[in-house]
C-alpha cells in the first residue's frame, strides 16, 4: 500500500513561536496551570480542540470574498440553506454563530425543570445547555464504550436497553427529545453505527420522542460506517451521511468541526411549530433568520466546507493520520482509548498515571506536563470537565479520566505529529514523577474553561 499523502497543497503558512521549557513553566504558572488560559502565541502544537481551528481551502477563502452581507435575504444564506438541506434532508435550516447557540435555542424551547434529555454521551456545552434549562442530562453509553482498552468497531453507540429502561422509568412525556452525538466525543471520539441509529429511532418512534443528532463530526462517523459496518463499503460517505440524517427529526451542528470553518453552526428541524419558536428565539438572541449571528461570508464558507468534507480522499487521509498517531503511541506502551477515533487521540489518564487519584486530577497533570515538556496544548476530559460535587462537597468522577489530543483539520503535517509522539513518549517515561493538582477557583458551570489550579506538594 502506498503512503497516504495529504490531499492538498499548502499555499499559506503561519509561523510557530518556539519556547524553552523554562519559559513554558513560567507560562503555565501565570496561566494557573489551565491550558485555556495560555496565550496561543506561547503554544507550539495546539491540540486543545479541533473546533474552529481548521485550515480553509482556496474555494472557501474565495467564498469569503464573494459573501453577500445583506441583512435579510442574503444570497449566501440560500447557498448555505441548499447545502445543509441537501446533506440532512431536513426542512427548516436555521443558522447560528456556532453549535452551542443551536443547543441553547433547542433546549430553551424543549428543556426545562422535570425534563430528561438522554444522549449516548453529552459533551460539555450540550450538557451545560441542557442543565441551564433546568432539565437533566443523562448519558447512556454502552458498556464497551466505558472500557478504553477494549477494541470494538462502534464504541460510541447508544445503550438501547438503558434508553428503554429510562423511558419506562421517567415516562416518554418527560423526554422531549433524545440526542445521539456522532462521533461520540466524550467517549473517545468513537463512531456510532447505522444500525444503532436506526434501532434508537425505532424505539423512540414507539413513544413519539424525536431523535436529534449532534452532527459536529458527521462525515468522520459516516466514513467509519463505510469502513466498518457490513453493507456500506460500496456506498459513498455522502450517501451514508444522508442516510444517518434520514433517521433524525432534527440536528444541531457546530460547523467549526466538519465544515472546516472558524465560526458558524446551525439548527435543522422538520417540525413546523418548533421551527417557528426557534426562529423567534434566534431573532432575539442571534440575528435575523437568514444570517443568525453570522456574516454572509461565513455562510459561504460553510456551504463550501460541507461539500469538501465528504471527499473520500480527504477522509481517508484524516482518519489514517489520527490512526497513525494512535498506533505509534500504543507501540510505545502509552495507554489510549482504542481503537483511535476520528478527530483525536485520547490518553487514558487512569492507566497513564495510576498513582494519582481522580480528585488529584491525573488528566490535568498530564496536560500540564505535555505543555511544559514540549509546548503541546491539550485538554482534560475527566474529573475537571465532568466531575460533580455532592451536598457534602465530595467529588463524583465520570467513568473515564482522559486527555484529548484533538487534531485540527488540514493544519499539521506528519513531522508535527512525529514531534507530538516524541513528547508524549517522553512524558510517559517520566509518568511516576507527575504530581496532582487541586482547584483553587472555579465557575459554577463549565469550570474547565476558566478554573485555576495549583500543584500538590506531593
Amino acid at each position: 500500500m502506498k503512503t497516504i499523502i495529504e490531499p492538498f497543497k499548502i499555499k499559506s503558512v503561519e509561523p510557530i513561536q518556539f519556547t524553552t521549557e523554562a519559559e513554558r513553566h513560567d507560562v503555565l504558572r501565570k496561566a494557573f496551570f489551565n491550558p485555556f488560559l495560555i496565550h496561543a502565541d506561547d503554544v507550539l502544537i495546539d491540540l486543545l480542540t479541533d473546533s474552529g481551528t481548521s485550515a480553509m481551502s482556496a474555494k472557501q477563502w474565495a467564498g469569503i470574498l464573494d459573501g453577500d452581507e445583506a441583512y435579510a435575504g442574503s444570497r449566501s444564506f440560500f447557498r448555505f440553506e441548499k447545502a445543509v438541506r441537501a446533506l440532512t434532508g431536513l426542512k427548516h435550516i436555521i443558522p447560528t454563530h456556532q453549535g452551542r447557540a443551536a443547543e441553547k435555542i433547542i433546549f430553551t424551547i424543549m428543556g426545562g425543570k422535570g425534563k430528561v434529555i438522554p444522549n449516548n454521551t453529552h459533551f460539555d456545552t450540550t450538557r451545560a445547555n441542557v442543565e441551564f434549562s433546568g432539565a437533566e442530562a443523562v448519558d447512556l453509553p454502552t458498556d464497551e464504550g466505558k472500557k478504553p482498552d477494549l477494541i470494538a468497531d462502534f464504541k460510541g453507540n447508544m445503550n438501547i436497553p438503558a434508553l428503554k429502561a429510562l423511558i419506562e422509568r421517567v415516562g416518554p412525556r418527560n423526554i422531549p427529545l433524545c440526542m445521539i452525538t456522532i462521533t461520540n466525543n466524550s467517549g473517545g471520539g468513537q463512531p456510532v453505527s447505522m444500525a444503532n441509529i436506526r434501532e434508537t429511532k425505532q424505539l423512540l418512534k414507539q413513544h413519539d420522542i424525536p431523535l436529534f443528532l449532534d452532527a459536529c463530526r458527521f462525515a468522520e462517523n459516516a466514513f467509519f460506517i463505510k469502513k466498518r459496518e457490513p453493507g456500506y463499503s460500496d456506498k459513498s460517505a455522502a450517501s451514508i451521511a444522508r442516510e444517518m440524517f434520514s433517521h433524525a427529526d432534527g440536528c444541531t451542528m457546530s460547523a467549526k468541526k466538519d465544515a472546516f470553518v472558524n465560526m458558524g453552526g446551525f439548527l435543522a428541524l422538520n417540525d413546523d411549530s418548533l421551527a417557528v419558536n426557534a426562529r423567534n428565539l434566534l431573532i432575539v438572541t442571534e440575528g435575523f433568520t437568514t444570517y443568525g449571528g453570522l456574516a454572509g461570508r461565513d455562510l459561504e464558507a460553510i456551504a463550501q466546507g460541507l461539500e469538501e468534507i465528504v471527499d473520500e480522499h480527504y477522509l481517508t487521509y484524516r482518519i489514517r493520520s489520527v490512526e497513525y498517531l494512535g498506533q505509534k503511541l500504543v507501540g510505545g506502551g502509552v495507554p489510549i482509548v482504542e481503537p483511535p477515533g476520528g478527530h483525536a487521540i485520547y490518553l487514558d489518564a487512569k492507566r497513564f498515571a495510576p498513582h494519582l487519584r481522580p480528585d488529584q486530577f491525573p488528566g490535568q497533570a498530564i496536560v500540564c506536563e505535555l505543555y511544559r515538556a514540549g509546548g503541546i496544548r491539550s485538554v482534560e476530559i475527566g474529573s475537571v470537565m465532568f466531575g460533580k460535587y455532592d451536598s457534602a462537597g465530595k467529588l463524583f468522577s465520570p467513568p473515564m479520566e482522559l486527555v484529548r489530543l484533538a487534531i485540527p483539520r488540514r493544519v499539521y503535517t506528519q513531522s508535527h505529529i512525529d514531534y507530538v509522539i516524541e513528547v508524549v513518549l517522553d512524558v510517559f517515561a517520566r509518568r511516576n514523577q507527575l504530581k496532582g493538582f487541586r482547584i483553587v477557583e472555579e465557575a459554577p458551570v463549565l469550570r474547565h474553561f476558566t478554573a485555576k489550579f495549583e500543584p500538590l506538594a506531593s
